[in-house]
């Protein structure tokens, strides 16, 4: 038996970039880079945008945007039970694929409450009444506590999302939008749903963000136990193992990066699954910053990559006609790096806050 070969920190870290473009722009279509990343992470509408930024030439705004208006990528909770834009076709088979885990989720954030609920009738209900024209939250909770009077108005709301598929319609998730959003059903929408394919998901989250273990998968997804489910897929794949022993699989047409290729610096947005996406993290975010990152209520800060990983964060500011972006650095800059990420900086402001008469880069401790 040939011996698996151990990928190295570094060779994992500029893997990993390469499979989410970032170690060079890629010149290809907003849409294409939707579904080569297998979704954005899109609690709030704008760091999407920003993600594709950092990872195309030319992108604008209203590439992404008219994409959700065609209906050509949606958003839609997906992997995690958290909002993902996707393309349309991948919702297909994705969404059907993360059943398990989103039914998971739903006992997970309300326990008890749901043993309670008659899903049936909640999910008869909803359907007409979101299908007959996109409706808020606020208004499927008021229809729904006339089905069952008395039960958790969010915990019901919850149960349908995970029961019938829903998406949000635009401009609702579009730059600049908040999170007011409105809803209707993704059969309505879109058209019927596909089977699941746990294979197709599986060799699709490779190609984003492999080498990586199946708890890296499972964290990714949110689903559990999927060991046993995986190994039929083994001889399609090859194997590595990790500085700590872990079994990697990759897809065998991709290559393992050497550890010395150069990575230029980045701003990486808010919930970027850069940072999410697999259980160790330490291939991109050293552990020591973690708790900088990820904060309490959820919140996944915007990040600042030097040679390679997460050395950073940073946050913009808007003061009348003045736009400044803020990074504090977790670790000493060279005055290189320090350079790099100004030109960087005010490139990103002047995508962000585009009708700012002046755009500045600032350096602050972390505090």
């Amino acid at each position: 038996m040939t011996a698996q070969r151990t990928l190295t920190l570094r060779e994992l870290n500029r893997t990993l970039l390469s499979r989410q473009m970032l170690l060079q722009r890629q010149k290809i279509t907003a849409l294409a880079a939707v579904e080569r990343l297998v979704g954005l992470q899109s609690q709030i509408p704008n760091p999407p945008y920003i993600g594709l930024w950092a990872r195309l030439q030319p992108f604008q705004r209203d590439d992404l945007t008219a994409l959700m208006e065609q209906k050509q990528v949606v958003r839609a909770a997906m992997m995690r039970s958290t909002l993902h834009l996707t393309t349309a076709q991948q919702h297909g088979w994705l969404r059907p694929t993360l059943q398990p885990a989103l039914e998971r989720a739903l006992r997970s954030f309300y326990g008890k409450r749901t043993a309670e609920l008659d899903i049936d009738a909640l999910v008869t209900a909803a359907k007409p009444f979101l299908e007959s024209e996109p409706r808020s939250t606020g208004d499927l909770r008021k229809l729904l506590a006339t089905v069952q009077p008395g039960a958790d108005g969010n915990a019901m709301a919850y149960a349908v999302r995970t029961y019938l598929p829903l998406v949000q319609v635009p401009p609702g998730g579009t730059w600049g939008t908040g999170t007011a959003a409105t809803y209707t059903t993704a059969s309505s929408y879109l058209g019927p749903d596909g089977d699941p394919d746990l294979k197709q998901a599986f060799f699709a989250y490779l190609r984003a963000f492999g080498p990586a273990t199946v708890m890296d998968f499972q964290f990714w997804t949110g689903m559990v136990r999927l060991k046993n489910e995986i190994e039929p897929f083994r001889d399609e794949l090859v194997t590595y193992h990790d500085e700590n022993g872990k079994e990697l699989f990759d897809l065998p047409d991709l290559p393992v990066l050497p550890a010395e290729t150069p990575a230029p610096v980045r701003l990486v947005p808010e919930y970027d699954n850069l940072v999410i996406a697999h259980k160790d993290r330490t291939r991109i975010l050293p552990d020591e910053h973690y708790k900088k990152i990820f904060l309490s209520a959820a919140r996944v800060r915007a990040t600042v990559l030097v040679d390679g990983f997460v050395a950073g964060r940073w946050r913009t500011e808007r003061e009348r006609q003045a736009a400044t972006l803020v990074i504090e650095p977790f670790t000493g800059y060279t005055a290189a790096q320090k350079t790099a990420l100004t030109e960087e900086g005010e490139r990103l402001l002047q995508f962000i806050e585009n009708d700012a008469n002046t755009h500045t880069v600032r350096f602050e401790a972390v505090l």
